[in-house]
């Protein structure tokens, strides 16, 4: 069973990826905490999704540690995200520097994969998800009488807020069915002053519930969504509005996924926490919840 992880844009967010400050007592990196959870929960191979140019960065910094680690039982891969990865017929327009979107980023992974191989997890690279959202996501591609194409761990927003500023959540309709009906993507979602939380749009706010069921781009995907997000990436080209920042994005491409296939996307919510260094005043925070999980025992502790 494979992880897919979008790790292609953390040269930029973090200024270099030697640069990434670790949070756990050995030096951890957010990810060696996810490819932990993922491992624990099942999954055998993991296909990192990065720049071409950051290869030996990325290995320096972190690849090699999981690689190497030979009690995880983990086969690791490389894909690269590349701006000129296009269909037949299509070229980079003049002047686009911006990547094509996380859509396009989990489509590079056929590169490894091909476009026929199974069905795939995906998650971010910078988020901690927590070890019960690996195994919904496992549980979902294991279960062979499964009604749905796809499965999605919904995170409650008030547990994905960060005191340090705005988040970009994708606000989800679910069914009661427990099935995804839609998701409005909202860029700035904050705690309110009165405790409310409300996203910003067109300088206003607007309220919305702090128990809302959020994406935060951890899906497990059925056999067939490669092939499908290549036909979807070469329809979005086709109706490219805006040729220098519009992007391909990963919920759009499950979205189209489940209407080719005919079938729903499950929703499974989750109550973990949601952890990441969006912030830099962040950083303190993960730190202290990590080490509460050494204490725990559910992480292991420093070496030595």
């Amino acid at each position: 069973m494979t992880l897919v992880v979008m790790a292609a844009g953390m040269g930029s967010r973090y200024g270099g990826l030697k640069q990434m400050d670790p949070i756990g007592p050995n030096g951890e990196f957010i990810l060696d905490y996810t490819i932990f959870d993922a491992v624990k929960a099942g999954f055998k191979k993991v296909v990192f999704v990065i720049k071409e140019e950051n290869l030996e960065a990325f290995k320096e910094t972190v690849g090699n540690r999981i690689a190497e680690r030979k009690e995880l039982g983990l086969e690791v891969a490389y894909a690269f995200q590349r701006l000129e990865d296009m269909p037949a017929g299509f070229t980079v327009p003049e002047g686009r520097v911006k990547q094509w979107g996380t859509g396009h980023a989990v489509l590079a992974a056929r590169q490894v994969l091909g476009e026929n191989e199974g069905g795939i997890a995906v998650v971010n690279a910078d988020d901690l998800y927590g070890e019960e959202t690996f195994a919904i996501m496992h549980d979902f591609l294991a279960d062979e009488s499964k009604q749905a194409c796809g499965c999605m761990a919904g995170f409650v927003l008030k547990n994905t807020l960060t005191e340090n500023g705005t988040v970009a959540r994708g606000v989800c309709e679910v069914s009661p069915e427990g099935y995804l009906d839609a998701i409005n993507e909202r860029t700035k979602i904050a705690r309110q002053a009165d405790g409310s939380t409300a996203y910003l749009e067109d300088e206003v706010w607007h309220p919305v519930s702090e128990d809302a069921i959020v994406s935060m781009n951890a899906w497990a995907l059925t056999e067939g969504f490669l092939a499908s997000a290549a036909e979807g990436f070469v329809s979005f080209l086709e109706d490219l509005k805006d040729p220098m920042k519009q992007e391909y994005y990963l919920p759009t491409a499950v979205w189209e996924y489940s209407k080719k296939c005919g079938k729903p996307l499950q929703v499974v919510k989750t109550g973990a926490k949601w952890y990441g260094v969006t912030y830099k005043d962040d950083k303190a925070v993960v730190e202290e919840y990590i080490a509460s999980l050494i204490a725990e025992g559910k992480y292991p502790g420093k070496e030595g």
